[in-house]
């Protein structure tokens, strides 16, 4: 393994590295490197952490969102199918107003 005194940036091979990357393992001059929560890091792998986690990996999680919105909509229809046959089952003598005559106020 050779020394980082003797390593250059990968950036820059006229720099001499002054840090190595944790994530990637490659060396890199002053100019290259960042600070970030408590870990000297390269550019590039700070912009793979900083990648929001759907835009890594968008094909089984918009598969489960599809099939989320498609049991939504089944359970709506499902919910307004029900409330439909409830007020066709009411009879038409109700709808008619026949019903409260009838019963409540027939002397």
């Amino acid at each position: 393994m050779a020394r980082l005194t003797q390593q250059r940036c990968f950036n820059h091979a006229t720099r001499e590295a002054v840090a190595r990357c944790p994530e990637c393992g490659l060396f890199f001059c002053r100019e290259c490197i960042t600070e970030h929560e408590d870990r000297v890091i390269c550019a590039a792998c700070l912009r793979k952490q900083a990648r929001p986690p759907l835009l890594r990996r968008p094909g089984f999680a918009g598969v489960i969102h599809l099939g989320q919105l498609a049991l939504g909509f089944l359970l709506a229809w499902f919910f307004f199918y029900l409330v439909g046959e409830t007020l066709l089952a009411i009879p038409s003598s109700f709808h008619e107003g026949t019903l409260w005559q009838e019963y409540w106020f027939e002397p």
